[in-house]
């Protein structure tokens, strides 16, 4: 645990709750959950984080607690009292975007991130002139690129790239000419793209953008007549109602994509909508239902791969289905099977997939702290290698579940391993190494 003596309250802070808002912290955390759902922002905030913000203990919110903040006070984080710290230079972008709606890529910063994704950037304003093959694969090369980077380390030094290479994109669209046939591979590649960028959205705590460019995937996808495309933005659909708590809407949307993939020869798809089906199901407490897709699911994994398999369903490995099933036993409350197919994932993905692996095991130690005859020392334990894959890992659900993590374990604070662990989580709090 940081040394107390060497922290800095935030007297401004705890001014603008007691003598502003009159609040209580824990009426405040309230406040803060609420107005973050208002918006499409779901956190866990307690008590227990007003007062890490207040002490000290935590120099500055993390990024989602910033906007929500900001729209409840009216204030910068500067202005609460907050510090501050200027980022790296190489995660510059990893700064949070204006929160809109919908996503105005005139707003993203050109800072030369295009070229790391194989997209030859140069002015927007300027006419790119003729758009061919070579334009198309470079979208699909900046893809492939964006979900190799993501799986080791997390999306939020990526949004800003994805943002630009789909800006870049768009203005081949919007003012390049081309061939009929060249304009359905292009719109099909640019949605692709955008179903990446989505995906960093999502993980950065950002569902608000990210709903808006998984239906602009959507929206290309009927254009162009692509039915992986159209399937697949179905899904991310169905994976964001779902964290959203719209459990009637991610089934619906994963048996929008079941419907549009069938025909498509692809088993491991179709397994991966009847996972997501399954996920909705069990956030409404269906488990007869749940089961019915998992095994459907399961069925479908069985007939193993295929040429028809998309490219970007490399993430669905064993340990994926593993994993996947494991959350929906977790909503149904069957915490003793969620904790050993937690551990089933993280033991298939190996050293493979890190921010997904560093997210079940996370899961684990839930699990582990919450079941009927809980073990903290295996929660402790399994929380500690969490902790390990920060800073590497940079994904606002890995944060948001450390923070999850704590609230399950903070009744067996009083075990030694677990003390360890909350001053080893604190310390790296403290510090920067993952900000809450």
């Amino acid at each position: 645990m940081a040394d107390r003596r060497n922290l800095i309250p935030n007297t401004v802070f705890r001014a603008v709750r007691e003598d502003e808002w009159q609040m209580s912290r824990h009426e405040f955390a309230k406040a803060v959950r609420e107005a973050g759902a208002a918006v499409g922002e779901h956190v866990g905030c307690e008590a227990r984080l007003i007062a890490a913000w207040e002490d000290g203990e935590v120099g500055c919110p993390r990024p989602v607690y910033q906007r929500i903040l900001t729209r409840m006070t009216g204030r910068s984080m500067h202005e609460l009292g907050f510090r501050i710290a200027a980022p790296p230079l190489s995660m510059a972008s990893a700064e949070p975007l204006p929160d809109h709606g919908s996503v105005d890529r005139r707003d993203f910063l050109h800072d030369g991130v295009g070229v790391v994704l194989g997209l030859p950037l140069g002015s927007h304003d300027q006419p790119p002139g003729r758009v061919g093959a070579a334009q198309v694969r470079a979208v699909k090369r900046a893809v492939a690129t964006l979900y190799a980077e993501d799986r080791d380390h997390g999306s939020a030094a990526l949004r800003r790239s994805a943002a630009e290479a789909l800006h870049t994109a768009y203005s081949w669209l919007q003012t390049g000419t081309y061939s009929g046939r060249t304009e359905a591979q292009l719109r099909s590649a640019t949605g692709a793209l955008s179903i990446a960028a989505g995906w960093l959205s999502y993980d950065s705590g950002r569902p608000g953008d990210a709903h808006s460019l998984y239906g602009e995937a959507l929206a290309a996808s009927r254009i162009a007549g692509d039915a992986e495309l159209e399937a697949h933005a179905f899904g991310c659909l169905s994976l964001l109602a779902k964290a959203q708590g719209r459990p009637r809407e991610a089934v619906a949307a994963a048996q929008g994509a079941q419907t549009v993939a069938r025909a498509l020869g692809s088993p491991r798809l179709l397994s991966l909508m009847h996972m997501r089906e399954a996920g909705g199901w069990a956030l409404m407490g269906d488990a007869a239902a749940t089961d019915r897709a998992i095994v459907q699911a399961h069925n479908l994994y069985a007939q193993g791969p295929g040429d028809a398999d998309p490219a970007w369903l490399a993430f669905y490995a064993p340990g994926e289905l593993a994993g996947l099933e494991c959350l929906a036993r977790a909503d149904l409350g069957q915490h003793e099977r969620a904790a050993a197919g937690a551990e089933q994932a993280v033991l298939l993905h190996g050293g493979e997939f890190a921010r997904n692996s560093a997210l079940y095991t996370a899961d684990v130690a839930i699990q582990h702290a919450v079941r009927e005859r809980p073990e903290p020392e295996a929660a402790a334990a399994a929380a500690g290698r969490v902790l390990a894959f920060l800073p590497d890992v940079r994904s606002d659900r890995l944060l948001q579940s450390l923070h999850d993590v704590a609230g399950a374990l903070q009744r067996h604070s009083r075990v030694p391993a677990v003390a360890d662990w909350f001053e080893q989580y604190r310390t790296i709090t403290a510090t920067g190494g993952g900000r809450a």
